[in-house]
């Protein structure tokens, strides 16, 4: 049986909106501008917090990583990854592994490649992460994009990219 539970639309807009918030500063300390929370199943308390290290440690693969090593898969299970834009197929594939039940992001990672383009500190992958979670054994849950949130995101992308 699934005890998942889904978040409301006001929750969904809150955790993007702290998961924002930490890329702006993750942009301000010299980082990519991507951040991640892990949620706990209330869909409010925040378990962790992940700024963007660098090109091959993401946000989001960084914090699977350590939520997978702190608590039990029955419990991420039931926990919520939100980051601020849709993860790549290595995040993705690293929160699969770390059974990490829902994903919550609010710019598809389309429209960051069209931003982008073909940056070398960037090299985005055209692969949505429902494509990855279909390939997979698992019912991961994917709310996303979110529109409230997408315009703001971009613009924080776009100032970035442009100055690099």
């Amino acid at each position: 049986m699934d005890e998942r539970t889904e978040p409301t639309h006001a929750q969904v807009v809150a955790m993007l909106q702290r998961a924002q918030a930490l890329a702006q500063r993750a942009m301000e300390a010299g980082h990519h501008p991507f951040g991640a929370l892990l949620v706990a199943p209330d869909h409010e308390t925040v378990l962790m917090e992940q700024g963007n290290v660098d090109s091959v440690n993401h946000a989001e693969a960084v914090l699977a990583r350590e939520a997978s090593r702190l608590h039990p898969p029955e419990f991420l299970w039931r926990c919520t990854l939100v980051t601020t834009v849709e993860p790549c197929a290595m995040c993705a594939g690293t929160q699969y592994w770390a059974h990490i039940g829902r994903v919550v992001y609010g710019m598809s990672e389309r429209d960051l490649l069209a931003l982008t383009g073909n940056h070398a500190e960037n090299p985005t992958l055209d692969l949505p992460c429902r494509d990855v979670f279909a390939r997979g054994q698992k019912a991961v849950r994917v709310i996303g994009p979110v529109p409230e949130l997408a315009e703001a995101i971009a613009a924080t992308h776009r100032r970035f990219w442009r100055s690099r």
